[in-house]
């Protein structure tokens, strides 16, 4: 990411573009527009306080207090005040790439220019991102905003906590690390950095794009496991899918035929069954299905990334100049997102289950049980499997959606919460278990190789896989402490060199 150009903030990014900065420590930067835009609406704001024009949150208190009036002396105090009362989420601290991200949204949500902001505020986050000072912020207790948001705010002002690297320091000493000094927010700032769907979109970002690459991850291991499995191909023939014309159902069936052009497992076995049992049979389906849901989300998650998000919006065309409290702060498009993303996860996980029970159950493989030589003494990858059914079950509980709850706030004044905010949270852990439970089928894909008839080739893409991952984990003779190999596994797949190696061969796969 050193090499890389600096992401220049003004027009729309991508999910890639946000990765790159929140994950990889792409720095960024601003373009003319973008300075331009904010410093138009800010020039407003600041017309507006002299005025003591009313709007919500600069000459009025929050939430059901905005019929509290703020004097112009005040306002200054005001947003100071927001960020100490708000800094109530408690628990353990979001991670660093989920702050870094946080950050980067709150960027491109006030840089659209409607949220009337000074430029030096923004600066200062973008010199945050840039110089690797992460702002520690805990991560229970939000409904949507403002919480964790003002924790990472406090380290605005000198206060609260950041991480230098990933070192801790309370946050005027980070500050002076890196040569900045404490600021005093002005009217609005501290209502806009702490207003918004910006934690809940940059946790759904992350997420997001672990549960795709997963996806596609989910069709290279069901693929070899339907090798290993000696498989019908017929179920993934162009015929069927034409008549069942969905676009992600025929990606999935073309990833797999690609994966497994060349095998002569599939071609000696081709005609031995007629079909398979689901698992294997109905990869194009299900794992069409929650890609499907998957990309539907990214539509959704890169639209919230490039919108403004604040409450009120300062509407700056001239000659229409206006003030608007209203409500795009709500979570609720990027929360239901996030809320079937995790349902679609939980779909590509029970699947990578069952495909592994199939392998490891000699009743069903014709394998030796758990695919070791000698069962009984050894349990082999009897207890993998024991792994994935408690994973399983985990998942199946993040999976209940957060948005269907509702818990009134401030006073009544919020008597609607779209909870978006842990739908996104949870999406997190949840990813992260689905390439866990792809790992522990890619195992048994890997251990039961020994057992597969060893003069038939296989699929030049599956070769390549296996070849690499016996670079690192040694073909099992007798019991040994596969955790290691696990965790190698899981991490091939979230840094994305599964498919890395597949496509060397494939080419791009859908």
């Amino acid at each position: 990411m050193e090499a890389m150009e600096k992401l220049v903030l003004g027009e729309p990014i991508t999910l890639e573009d946000f990765v790159s900065v929140a994950r990889f420590g792409r720095k960024v930067e601003f373009a003319p527009e973008y300075i331009a835009r904010v410093d138009r609406s800010r020039a407003l704001v600041e017309r507006w306080v002299e005025e003591e024009r009313v709007m919500y949150g600069v000459t009025t208190g929050f939430g059901a207090l905005c019929t509290q009036a703020i004097s112009k002396e005040e306002t200054a105090q005001l947003q100071e005040n927001i960020i100490l009362s708000h800094s109530v989420s408690v628990g353990e601290p979001l991670s660093i790439e989920r702050v870094r991200g946080i950050m980067l949204m709150v960027l491109q949500n006030l840089g659209q220019g409607y949220s009337g902001v000074r430029m030096k505020v923004l600066e200062r986050y973008r010199d945050f991102l840039n110089a690797g000072l992460t702002p520690w912020a805990p991560g229970d207790g939000s409904v949507g905003y403002l919480s964790p948001e003002a924790h990472m705010a406090l380290v605005l002002l000198g206060k609260g906590k950041a991480y230098l690297g990933e070192e801790l320091l309370p946050g005027e000493e980070a500050l002076k690390q890196v040569g900045l000094e404490p600021m005093v927010l002005s009217s609005k700032e501290g209502l806009a950095l702490v207003s918004g769907t910006t934690s809940a979109t940059a946790m759904a970002a992350l997420a997001l794009w672990d549960m795709l690459q997963a996806a596609k991850s989910a069709d290279i291991v069901g693929a070899m496991s339907l090798e290993a499995m000696k498989g019908v191909i017929n179920a993934f023939d162009p015929r069927v899918m034409a008549v069942r014309p969905h676009p992600d159902q025929l990606n999935a069936s073309e990833n797999v035929r690609r994966m497994l052009k060349g095998s002569g497992i599939m071609e000696k076995y081709r005609g031995s069954r007629v079909q398979d049992a689901l698992s294997l049979r109905c990869i194009p389906q299900l794992h069409g299905a929650a890609r499907k849901t998957l990309e539907d989300a990214k539509k959704t998650i890169e639209i919230e990334m490039n919108s403004c998000c604040d409450n009120p919006i300062i509407w700056p065309q001239q000659g229409n100049e206006d003030v608007i409290s209203a409500c795009n702060a709500d979570s609720a498009y990027v929360g239901m997102e996030m809320d079937s993303a995790c349902i679609a996860a939980v779909g590509l996980a029970k699947m990578s289950e069952r495909r592994n029970n199939r392998i490891v159950d000699g009743s069903l493989s014709g394998y030796p049980y758990f695919c070791i030589k000698n069962p009984g003494l050894n349990s082999g990858l009897m207890i993998p499997q024991y792994a994935q059914a408690g994973l399983l079950n985990e998942m199946r509980m993040l999976a209940t959606p957060s948005t269907i709850d509702n818990t009134p706030t401030c006073g009544n004044q919020e008597d609607y919460v779209a909870m978006g905010y842990n739908a996104c949270k949870k999406a997190g852990p949840m990813a992260e278990k689905l390439e866990y439970m792809l790992a522990i089928e890619l195992l048994s894909v890997y251990q039961v190789q020994q057992f597969v008839d060893p003069d038939v080739s296989r699929a030049p893409a599956t070769a390549a896989v296996l070849a690499e991952i016996g670079k690192h984990v040694p073909v099992m003779e007798k019991d040994i402490f596969l955790y290691p190999y696990i965790e190698y596994l899981k991490d091939f797949i979230h840094t994305g060199a599964l498919i890395q190696v597949a496509e060397n061969v494939t080419g791009a796969l859908s």
